[in-house]
């Protein structure tokens, strides 16, 4: 009995204690950090999260649908395996700030004193990188429908340098939000073909060649294949996706004469609107020491059947010189399951270099690399990726139609992105080779 009653008093203890701490976290003095940290960079007026977490009074009524969230790891948005690798971007919550938003709810959500809250963070109003060196906007508007396919839609933006310029953050804004799937920003250095046919300033969708069904895989504008593949990637736009941020003494190049491509994919929703996405540049303050440079490893030729909940897809990119690996992008569309990029070094060791064991096609996440890789010259990036084809995928459009190569969400891709850094004043023309596949 002695024992029960001493059992008993340790539970009535721990409850009372656990009820004095939940009592005792309010907003602005534990919560509001954790707000600050991981929310507001999505949940503030003119960016992607459809709720502004600015003010206690805007949090307040979204209180118990954060703690569901947060419990089930819905948000914030992050699908790394923490088994492998380290990313300085990590969105995702400890456990002690988990377990102090869940008090805070338990408790009621209490506001507490204003006066313990931390200094709001400042943002620079439109722009997440601050006032840009150079901004350019869409020199025609793009009208959206309010139904029906939009094929990717393309528009070359002459840069007009007359030099290099070594670019630190980039950022790309859409206009119409709500009806924007992506935009990639693409460099087009003079001598390279991809959309020869587009008009400077004037939106340009590529014809799709006679033999090609929605099915297909559109891949442009037919003729050469190498006059197909975009260039280097300078930044883009999805939901989840940050913008381009160097560090200090790093940059990516845009050489003079250059031509930067947009690929802007809409959605329709319903309503019709009227997009003119801009982008801006900050350029490094002085010469950097290393170049960055976005590179992929893609497989244009998948083709999941009908009905396969588990097809497999490999793509690899063998590097040609040594360089740094700086952050790693899968994308796949409705049907990804799951995505892992390995390192295979010359020595012929293997190392998983990120996991995402649940993709999420409604998050594109690049994950950043807490510390620069080396990767020695002949490494292989070999990505593996599963696709659920099945009636079991609630996200699936089709589970009866055989499903390869394309552009809309209805279709797939697998492309493993990746950014690398190398010493600045080297010649990377061997890296541009474009990257293979691996059946």
């Amino acid at each position: 009995m002695k024992i029960k009653g001493a059992v008993l008093t340790l539970a009535v203890s721990a409850v009372a204690v656990a009820a004095r701490n939940s009592s005792s976290v309010t907003y602005y003095k534990d919560v509001a950090p954790i707000v600050q940290n991981r929310c507001q960079e999505c949940h503030r007026p003119g960016e992607v999260a459809p709720m502004s977490f600015m003010t206690y009074d805007q949090v307040r009524p979204w209180a118990k649908a954060m703690k569901i969230a947060v419990l089930t790891k819905k948000m914030p948005p992050w699908s790394a395996d923490p088994h492998y690798g380290k990313f300085s971007n990590d969105r995702s919550l400890s456990q002690t700030e988990m377990d102090t938003l869940v008090a805070w709810v338990d408790a009621g959500s209490p506001a507490g004193n204003p006066k313990d809250a931390p200094k709001p963070r400042e943002y620079t109003e439109g722009w997440q990188i601050g006032k840009p060196d150079v901004v350019y906007e869409l020199p025609t508007p793009i009208d959206v429908p309010a139904s029906g396919i939009v094929d990717y839609t393309y528009v070359v933006i002459p840069t007009n340098f007359t030099e290099d310029k070594w670019v630190q953050f980039a950022e790309v804004r859409p206009d119409a939000r709500s009806a924007v799937h992506h935009v990639l920003a693409f460099l087009r250095p003079p001598g390279n073909n991809f959309m020869k046919d587009a008009q400077p300033g004037v939106p340009y969708i590529p014809r799709r060649p006679a033999s090609e069904g929605r099915q297909g895989g559109q891949r442009g504008q037919g003729g050469n294949i190498q006059d197909q593949i975009p260039g280097e990637m300078l930044v883009g736009y999805a939901p989840g996706l940050p913008p381009a941020q160097c560090k200090p003494g790093e940059a990516k190049l845009i050489k003079a004469g250059s031509d930067i491509v947009l690929q802007l994919h809409y959605t329709p929703n319903g309503k019709a609107v009227t997009d003119r996405t801009k982008f801006g540049l900050i350029f490094a303050k002085e010469q950097p020491q290393k170049r960055v440079m976005s590179m992929m490893a893609m497989n244009y030729f998948i083709k999941i059947p009908a009905g396969d909940p588990n097809y497999e897809a490999h793509s690899l990119a063998t590097l040609q010189q040594d360089v740094n690996l700086v952050s790693l992008l899968p994308h796949m569309h409705l049907r990804g399951k799951d995505f892992i990029y390995k390192a295979v070094y010359p020595s012929g060791e293997t190392q998983v270099l990120l996991s995402v064991p649940k993709y999420d096609f409604s998050w594109q996440i690049q994950y950043a690399l807490e510390q620069e890789l080396l990767l020695p010259k002949g490494t292989r990036i070999e990505c593996t990726a599963h696709y659920d084809n099945s009636a079991n995928n609630p996200s699936n459009p089709d589970p009866t139609k055989e499903v390869r190569w394309g552009d809309q969400t209805f279709e797939e891709m697998m492309v493993g992105f990746f950014d690398v850094s190398f010493d600045a004043h080297s010649d990377p023309s061997a890296l541009q080779r474009p990257a293979g596949r691996s059946d």
